[in-house]
């Protein structure tokens, strides 16, 4: 059958190498229903309530900030080691249209915890709105992009396997959702260590939340470790600052 050649725009080709690092990490995945009735009571109190990416991005990092392990990469160079971080790095999925085609950009969000959940909201929105030239990340990404294909093979290798590098490129998790745009589960991948994606919440209050991580670093006890914190951080801390938001 005759078809039509396209070019690959530069935001494909940037999915196209994040696919081709993500199949390299041995991924396992865990979901969980989460209860999350308080911070749903929360949430309905607010008049302008923070995204639902910024709640988990914080959340997240906050359930890290105890858990060091949630905060470390594996990574090859010089040999192979664990590289423990002070402090998180999150990479946010961002959805946007760029010369009419869809397209997903990572937006970086360094130590979430230690900003407030409207600041990090505000950063998420302004990654979506602004002009793909007026976000860092962004710009890196697409001028990565530019290289020809054995030079951006050989700069995701080595930014995958030196510790700071991995750190300053890919963080130290992800999140990631389709819940915007209607109910389903979405199993991602990234070359993250660890992934965390979520779906609507019901009307039971309840929300199912899937976190995938790369088993190198850390086994099932410890993710549903943190699953159960994450629950606990979403009905107390998070809902806290929801409820000072309402004040």
């Amino acid at each position: 059958m005759r078809g039509t050649k396209r070019k690959i725009s530069l935001p494909r080709r940037f999915i196209v190498d994040l696919m081709h690092a993500s199949m390299r990490v041995p991924f396992i995945s865990f979901s969980r229903s989460l209860d999350i009735g308080p911070f749903m009571a929360a949430r309905a109190k607010a008049k302008s309530p923070p995204g639902w990416a910024a709640v988990f991005v914080k959340a997240f990092a906050i359930v890290a900030k105890d858990e060091p392990v949630l905060r470390t990469l594996y990574v090859k160079l010089p040999w192979p080691h664990f590289f423990e971080l002070p402090r998180s790095v999150a990479m946010v999925a961002v959805a946007r249209v760029e010369d009419g085609e869809d397209c997903i950009l990572p937006e970086k969000i360094p130590a979430p915890e230690e900003h407030s959940l409207a600041e990090i909201d505000a950063q998420i929105r302004r990654a979506k709105t602004a002009r793909i030239e007026d976000i860092p990340a962004f710009r890196k990404i697409l001028m990565a992009s530019r290289l020809p294909l054995p030079l951006r093979r050989f700069s995701w290798w080595l930014g995958l396997n030196v510790g700071r590098m991995c750190a300053n490129n890919f963080g130290s998790f992800g999140v990631t959702s389709v819940a915007a745009y209607g109910p389903g589960a979405l199993h991602a991948i990234s070359p993250s260590p660890f992934l965390v994606s979520y779906g609507m919440a019901g009307p039971d209050n309840r929300i199912d939340v899937i976190l995938r991580w790369d088993h190198r670093v850390t086994d099932a006890v410890v993710i549903t470790r943190a699953m159960t914190r994450l629950e606990q951080v979403l009905n107390t801390e998070i809902s806290a600052e929801i409820l000072a938001l309402a004040v």
